[in-house]
């Protein structure tokens, strides 16, 4: 199992514990990380390896939001990252208890790509068609994503489990 971390984290993938597919076949992501994850899969496929499963626990889901939206966020990452980097996780553990996680450095480049990231429909149908696996888990509580529409998007290719009282971090206590 290959697991690539949310925007900013590093190890956080023993809050995912109860979901993760262990299998050596198997790739999953957190947030920003399921972008990475999608592309990781699209690579291996491309290079004849095997992966049966893709699982993108709170993918990130912003192509709903405005470019005011975005850009605000931009600025005040720029304005001040360790402030921005603090508001973003309290609101990532919103409304349940915030537990200890490490963090990775990050980049201005890495935010915009995740506000700016559009799933491509067409490209995680293919994957399906390939014999891939995609699951997608939700939280009913996310303060993060435009969780209903992300649903709406990923029910059309995926098995989406929606964790009524989740949070982004898929907690539910």
């Amino acid at each position: 199992m290959k697991f690539f971390s949310g925007f900013s984290l590093l190890g956080e993938s023993y809050l995912f514990d109860a979901y993760i597919n262990n299998s050596e076949y198997s790739a999953c992501g957190f947030s920003y990380g399921a972008i990475k994850a999608f592309h990781y899969v699209e690579e291996q496929l491309a290079c004849g390896n095997r992966i049966d499963t893709l699982q993108l626990f709170s993918p990130a889901y912003f192509q709903s939001k405005s470019k005011e939206f975005k850009r605000l966020q931009l600025m005040a990452y720029k304005k001040n990252q360790s402030g921005y980097l603090k508001e973003f996780m309290n609101a990532c553990f919103i409304p349940h208890a915030k537990k200890k996680i490490k963090h990775d450095a990050t980049t201005f480049e890495e935010l915009e790509e995740l506000l700016n990231y559009s799933w491509n429909i067409a490209e995680l149908q293919a994957l399906a068609d390939k014999g891939v696996k995609i699951e997608v888990y939700l939280g009913g509580e996310d303060k993060i994503i435009d969780v209903q529409r992300a649903r709406w998007l990923f029910l059309n290719v995926a098995t989406v489990t929606y964790i009524k009282n989740a949070n982004h971090f898929l907690q539910t206590n």
